[in-house]
């Protein structure tokens, strides 16, 4: 298969099909933690890089032949090696989707394009959004994400601040957070102000655990999680 992956086990949502929508490694960041290396095509433009129709072919033919792995299913999530909203087809495969499967469509996304009021509306059909916010400050922003030059965290913020309001899913906001870079209580606090105006249902705090292609990436300890779980209150869990 070449857009499908998995099944495979996910410790945020369960046993999953994931579809990517782009080319490896397109994206409109370039993480420091990215385990699947640097962003080799660090792009902000919209166009249909997979043809959705080719996606869609490949999900047919597999339901057709994995009857046994799709019954355990509990997604088919969209995500991949880059930033699934950068393919413009994105609301055709979800509206394909549903016609060969009745299972939830999930979306994971970096949140980069979610000041776009196209983009959210396409959006808009999967069942559960899981967008990811790392940094509130431009500087610490820049420092984790290495975002496109075009993308300022102000507007990320807003545009999920405007999803939250639009979608009417479950939405889980993921906070990646890397031991000395984004972990400091100070800015934790900041973070809580702007996730109660984002107001997501779950909270999941991820650290990295499995080495990135960069040095001195490093997990957050378990103590310091758990202060920075306290910290954020009951919706938050870590993953």
């Amino acid at each position: 298969m070449k857009y499908l992956y998995g099944p495979v086990k996910s410790r945020r949502i369960g046993f999953s099909l994931g579809v990517s929508l782009t080319p490896f490694k397109t994206c409109t960041f370039d993480c420091i933690y990215c385990q699947l290396g640097k962003t080799t095509d660090l792009t902000t433009q919209r166009k249909e890089y997979i043809k959705i129709n080719d996606i869609v072919d490949e999900l047919k033919f597999w339901f057709l032949n994995n009857k046994e792995e799709a019954a355990s299913l509990q997604f088919v999530t969209i995500s991949g090696s880059g930033e699934p909203t950068l393919n413009s087809g994105i609301a055709n495969l979800i509206k394909q989707i549903r016609g060969i499967t009745t299972h939830q469509i999930c979306l994971i996304t970096n949140s980069s394009l979610l000041s776009n009021p196209a983009v959210r509306q396409e959006i808009l059909g999967a069942d559960l959004i899981v967008p990811s916010l790392d940094a509130v400050t431009p500087k610490l922003f820049t420092k984790i994400d290495f975002p496109h030059k075009d993308l300022k965290i102000n507007d990320i913020v807003n545009g999920l601040i405007a999803l939250r309001r639009e979608f009417r899913g479950k939405l889980w906001l993921e906070v990646m957070l890397v031991k000395g870079v984004n972990d400091d209580l100070r800015h934790i606090k900041k973070l809580k102000e702007i996730i109660e105006r984002i107001n997501p249902d779950k909270i999941q705090l991820n650290s990295p655990v499995r080495a990135p292609l960069k040095n001195n990436i490093l997990t957050v300890d378990k103590s310091k999680l758990n202060k920075i779980k306290a910290l954020l209150g009951d919706r938050a869990e870590i993953i």
